[in-house]
């Protein structure tokens, strides 16, 4: 990916892939964490590589700063720009950040392996009522978009929350049962 080393972190809408990067970013000094959620529109819930390409990854890989607008999901239309400065560790998560067209720009994925159901549960008691039409609409585009493009099988890292911290297996284990007890303040793995 150029001087940029850009990390993955998807898994299901409602897996804690935001709290997991936010976690991260600070075991990893500071690392910046772009949310897919500021790319993705209402009707673009997946068709957003492209942009995601032009306006950050490409920019980053040429060792120049990435601008992009994020997406106001209240008012319905891009906002105004952000610029993210190249760093050595870009996080990038929510559903889709290990999809076919971005795995070759990541250094890592790291999958949070929690069961869909659970996860939407999870999302939608996060957003209320008010979101509960959205959430029907969501699923079954989240469904669609893993049927045709799965990101865990290509994980590197797959994460489970536990009461304590994290758990996590990595390499050619990663679907193996078997993991290690992390918490917030332990070093994560790096490529």
């Amino acid at each position: 990916m150029g001087p940029v080393r850009v990390i993955g972190i998807d898994g299901h809408a409602g897996s804690g892939k935001s709290t997991f990067a936010a976690r991260l970013a600070g075991a990893l000094g500071g690392a910046p964490v772009l949310h897919l959620d500021d790319i993705a529109t209402h009707e673009e819930l997946f068709d957003w590589t492209e942009r995601l390409r032009t306006q950050v990854l490409d920019p980053l890989a040429a060792g120049r700063a990435a601008r992009w607008a994020p997406y106001d999901w209240v008012a319905r239309r891009f906002g105004p720009d952000r610029v993210l400065e190249p760093a050595p560790v870009l996080l990038v998560e929510g559903v889709g950040a290990g999809r076919r067209a971005l795995r070759p720009c990541l250094a890592r994925l790291v999958w949070m392996e929690m069961p869909r159901e659970q996860s939407w549960g999870r999302g939608r008691n996060r957003d209320g009522r008010e979101l509960s039409l959205f959430w029907d609409g969501w699923e079954r585009a989240e469904r669609a978009h893993f049927a045709d493009d799965p990101s865990r099988p290509f994980a590197d890292t797959l994460v489970r929350q536990s009461g304590t911290g994290y758990e996590w297996s990595s390499g050619a284990d990663a679907t193996a049962p078997r993991a290690r007890s992390v918490t917030p303040s332990d070093e994560f793995p790096r490529s």
